[in-house]
């Protein structure tokens, strides 16, 4: 009866030992699921999140571009602007200027104080 009982102890643990291979594989096999699976989701959060960025980049650096367009439209209509009137008036201006450099008119003052001479 030891021997039967021995035998029947020694088919148990034979019995456990390969549950607990069968166990190991299948917790392995998922261990290595579950990083497989975490990996999708964290290129897919990744992804969402480029995604996200860029169009938030969009968004934000199109406005500066606009407002460049913009700033360069007003420039250049202030320049033309400028262009006309010196073209209209230009000629005035060269003639006014070089008049009143070339007609020198001296003029004393009515008082003339010390303190205008120098402090003396």
């Amino acid at each position: 009866m030891a021997a039967q009982n021995s035998k029947g102890i020694q088919t148990l643990l034979d019995a456990e030992r390969e549950a607990q291979k069968i166990v190991q594989k299948d917790r392995s096999k998922r261990v290595r699921d579950a990083k497989s699976e975490a990996q999708k989701e964290i290129d897919e959060y990744r992804k969402s999140k480029d995604e996200e960025y860029k169009k938030f980049e969009e968004k934000h650096t199109s406005g500066n571009k606009q407002a460049e367009e913009d700033a360069k439209k007003d420039a250049d209509t202030q320049m033309e602007e400028i262009k006309k009137a010196g073209d209209k008036k230009g000629e005035q201006v060269v003639k006014d200027l070089l008049r009143v450099v070339t007609d020198v008119k001296p003029e004393v003052p009515d008082r003339v104080d010390g303190s205008a001479q120098g402090g003396s």
